[in-house]
C-alpha cells in the first residue's frame, strides 16, 4: 500500500511542478498558438505529432479488491499522402503492473498487448466535420498470460467528430476479431468512445468521455467515465499538456475496478 501511495505521490507532484514552472515561463506570444493545440489535442485524427504518456491507477480491482497500474505510451504520427489526405498512426502501447489481481499476494508486470490504429482522414474540413476510417491491429506481444489474449486480431476503426467554437465533441469506435493465435479464446469485441471537450483560450480544457467495450462472445460489458481537465504549458523548450481526473467503473465484467485515476503527460512537437 505504501509503495501504491507513493508512486500516485510521485506523479501528482511531477505534474505539480512542471505546471508551476511552465506558468512563471508563459509570454503573450504563446496562449495563441496553446489555444490551437488545445483545440488540436481533443482531435483523435489532428495533424500533430505527440507523444502521450497516458498513466491509469485503477483500485479495487475484481472479487480481490486489487490494484492495477497501467502506463499508455500513445505515439501519434499524422503523414500526409496527399494534397487532400492524411493517415494518422496511433499506437497504443501498454506497461502493466498489478497486485492482488488473480490473487492475493501476486505481483505481476510486463508489457500487455499493442493496439495499432490507422486513420484516413481528409485535410478540408467542412462545417466542422472531421471523420477519420482505416483498420485497427491487435498484436499479441503481452509477456503475461494475464496481460493479453495470445490472438492475432483486426477489424474496422472510425471517427467522426465536430468543431464548434471551442467545443470538440464526437466519437470513436472499433471493432477486432481474432484470426491467429494461440489463445484458448477468439476476441469478437466492440469498443465505443464518446466525448466533449471544451478548450479555452488559455490552452486548458475539459473533457467528459466514456471508454465501453462488449465481448460478444462471452457477453461481458466493461466501461468507464471521467472527467478530465488539461492544461498546455511550457516547461524549458518542450511543449506539453498536463492533466487528469476521476474514472468511475460500470459493467458486468467482475475484473472491473470499483474506481480510478488518469493522469496524462503529452509531449508535443508543433511543425
Amino acid at each position: 500500500m505504501k509503495n501504491k501511495k507513493a508512486l500516485i505521490t510521485i506523479v501528482f507532484a511531477c505534474l505539480i511542478s512542471f505546471s508551476l514552472k511552465a506558468q512563471t515561463q508563459a509570454v503573450e506570444t504563446q496562449v495563441a498558438s496553446a489555444e490551437d493545440l488545445a483545440k488540436q489535442l481533443a482531435n483523435p485524427v489532428a495533424a500533430l505529432i505527440s507523444l502521450p504518456l497516458q498513466n491509469n491507477f485503477d483500485f479495487n480491482v475484481g472479487p480481490l479488491d486489487g490494484f492495477k497500474y497501467t502506463l499508455n505510451i500513445q505515439p501519434v504520427i499524422p503523414v500526409s499522402i496527399h494534397e487532400k489526405w492524411n493517415m494518422i498512426s496511433r499506437t497504443i502501447i501498454p506497461v502493466i503492473s498489478q497486485s492482488d489481481v488473480t490473487a492475493i499476494g501476486s505481483n505481476k508486470s510486463g508489457l500487455g498487448d499493442i493496439f495499432q490504429s490507422i486513420f484516413f482522414s481528409p485535410k478540408e474540413v467542412k462545417n466542422g466535420l472531421v471523420w477519420g476510417l482505416g483498420p485497427i491491429l491487435l498484436l499479441p506481444t503481452a509477456t503475461n498470460d494475464a496481460f493479453g489474449a495470445k490472438k492475432w486480431g483486426a477489424g474496422p476503426n472510425g471517427l467522426i467528430l465536430k468543431l464548434k467554437g471551442q467545443w470538440t465533441y464526437g466519437a470513436l469506435v472499433n471493432h477486432t476479431w481474432s484470426y491467429a493465435g494461440n489463445g484458448l479464446n477468439d476476441i469478437n469485441a466492440s469498443f465505443f468512445q464518446p466525448f466533449a471537450t471544451y478548450a479555452s483560450k488559455t490552452g486548458a480544457s475539459v473533457t467528459v468521455a466514456s471508454e465501453n467495450t462488449q465481448s460478444w462472445n462471452n457477453d461481458i460489458f466493461s466501461g468507464f467515465a471521467g472527467v478530465f481537465y488539461s492544461k498546455v504549458v511550457t516547461f524549458g523548450k518542450q511543449m506539453m499538456q498536463l492533466g487528469g481526473g476521476p474514472k468511475v467503473f460500470y459493467g458486468n465484467n467482475p475484473f472491473n475496478p470499483d474506481w480510478g485515476i488518469r493522469a496524462n503527460i503529452i509531449l508535443l512537437f508543433p511543425k
